[in-house]
């Protein structure tokens, strides 16, 4: 029992490594779009997904607040990723993950750094992992996230300006960046009838919405598992309420992002030392690689 108890209080620590909402500023590895000073925010978000749809590998640091139980809670980890075939690397303060599309049985190898001392193997959809995580390493990255941003431009159609405000130019995180706020007055929840095969996941990226928000909205339920067909749910009718995006000038990528609901501030993202598509060499990404403690 003690040991139960200990292992939900160490994976918990890899809060910041289970993100749905990553967004990266960009290195000279790749390649600058020209400045435009006259630019409208339309432009400067065609130039953000474009950017997004040619990404192959990144590393970055991040911090991380996620609200949790009604209360924020920090993380901070680094990250090497490989999107296809995709790999990740995590590290926080030691405790290192490691987990390889079609490797290992589909789990992530976790090492502790701590008692108990031995590599855990680990599955990233189960409750130990997504226990008080707002995203599974799944979502890492920012691919889930750019698709969201599609959904409001396609919702948003001719009023784009109004929803897409264009907030002027600011530091952030010391980064000169376009700062443009995504704005949804009408966000609510609805009641929705789970249909056969459905869980809390599905729906999620059916609607492409967090799956965390749809389990925090219905306390009956314990598990995004833990529904059948013909259960009523209470989901949002879109990610967030507002969406606000510090993208680079340089590079037209999102330093930092900050999400909020209904309550107020839900989550928020800050990058720092990104290498986009840096070359990561291929044993960077096993248990045997020598900076590694696996």
């Amino acid at each position: 029992m003690k040991q139960s108890v200990f292992l939900r209080a160490m994976i918990k620590r890899l809060g910041a490594f289970f993100l749905v909402v990553l967004f990266l500023m960009v290195t000279t590895s790749f390649s600058p779009v020209k400045y435009n000073c006259n630019e409208s925010g339309h432009e400067i978000i065609t130039k953000l997904l474009n950017q997004i749809d040619n990404l192959q590998t990144l590393k970055w640091s991040l911090k991380v607040i996620e609200r949790i139980e009604g209360k924020p809670k920090y993380y901070g980890s680094s990250v090497k990723l490989q999107l296809n075939p995709r790999k990740v690397y995590i590290n926080i303060k030691g405790t290192e993950l490691l987990w390889l599309a079609g490797k290992n049985n589909g789990k992530a190898l976790v090492h502790p750094n701590s008692f108990p001392y031995f590599n855990l193997n680990l599955d990233p959809a189960g409750s130990l992992m997504r226990d008080g995580q707002h995203h599974s390493i799944h979502e890492m990255g920012f691919t889930y996230m750019g698709q969201i941003i599609k959904q409001f431009e396609l919702k948003a159609q001719k009023n784009f300006e109004s929803v897409f405000v264009f907030q002027g130019e600011e530091k952030h995180n010391n980064q000169k960046c376009y700062k443009i706020q995504i704005q949804n007055p009408g966000f609510a929840f609805n009641n929705y009838v789970v249909k056969k095969g459905e869980d809390m996941i599905s729906i999620a990226r059916k609607y492409f919405v967090n799956e965390f928000m749809i389990l925090e909205n219905n306390p009956k339920f314990d598990d995004y598992n833990d529904v059948k067909e013909g259960d009523i749910l209470r989901i949002p009718n879109a990610y967030a309420k507002n969406v606000t995006l510090y993208i680079d000038k340089l590079n037209y990528m999102p330093i930092g992002i900050r999400v909020e609901d209904d309550k107020g501030l839900y989550e928020q993202y800050d990058y720092s030392s990104l290498q986009v598509n840096p070359k990561i060499a291929e044993e960077e990404f096993t248990r045997n690689f020598k900076e590694y403690n696996f």
